[in-house]
């Protein structure tokens, strides 16, 4: 990929990689077929059927690290959180805390913006039964890689689901006396200090339909980690 002095520009180019990548032809495959297939609901919709890019704000302080999109909601709509109920509940808590133009999130022209907030995944293809594979998330970690270089404003990150923890602290592991893994417990609402200068950890359950269904993940819940992000931010 050619290197761009402008944050943002590099910020695109990569994106363009992450929509034309093949290397995982399982997810390839699996986010063809829904598009083909659709859902009932979405019958006359073109769906984007690809590798979804990320998106926000270039010079961010907060990054938000999902799972992966879902079958017809990014996947559908080609932008991240977008088009599916996780999107729903995400967008207007964002939007309470400040991060987000606007509550609602459809489709890519619809108007919203990220304010000092930028959204990726662990994965960026849609996996059958909402499941990825240890080698599939392991061949889109470069791309979280490199846009962590990309964003070199960011402060805080927001781990939605246990998935996006570990797959943030594997990327780090690597590090000249990086702690142990078993330093670090996935808990709702938790946060770390991590050493080396590095953004703040913070873990949120993930705004997947069956966990805010269940109450298992509530608005007020996810408001509280957004208020304790922002006060961290404003230090």
């Amino acid at each position: 990929m050619p290197e761009s002095s402008d944050p943002a520009q590099a910020l695109a180019l990569l994106q363009n990689q992450v929509v034309t990548c093949r290397r995982c032809p399982r997810l390839i495959r699996h986010g063809a077929k829904v598009a083909r297939e659709k859902r009932r609901m979405y019958r006359d919709e073109d769906y984007w059927g690809m590798p979804v890019p990320s998106f926000g704000d270039p010079r961010a302080e907060l990054l938000i690290l999902g799972l992966a999109p879902a079958a017809h909601g990014a996947n559908r709509t080609g932008r991240m959180f977008t088009g599916d109920r996780s999107g729903d509940f995400l967008y207007r808590a964002l939007h309470v805390a400040g991060f987000a133009s606007q509550p609602t999130s459809r489709h890519r022209g619809d108007g919203l913006e990220l304010k000092n907030c930028y959204i990726t995944a662990a994965l960026r293809c849609a996996p059958p039964g909402n499941k990825p594979r240890p080698q599939e998330l392991r061949n889109c970690r470069p791309y979280l890689e490199k846009e962590l270089l990309l964003l070199s404003r960011v402060r805080a990150v927001l781990a939605l689901g246990r998935i996006a923890f570990d797959t943030y602290l594997r990327l780090l592991a690597g590090r000249e006396s990086f702690p142990p893994r078993s330093s670090f417990h996935f808990a709702h609402g938790a946060s770390y200090a991590l050493p080396q200068g590095l953004p703040r950890l913070f873990a949120s359950y993930h705004p997947s339909q069956q966990n805010t269904q269940t109450g298992k993940l509530t608005p007020e819940m996810m408001h509280h980690v957004l208020g304790e992000i922002r006060r961290f931010l404003v230090r």
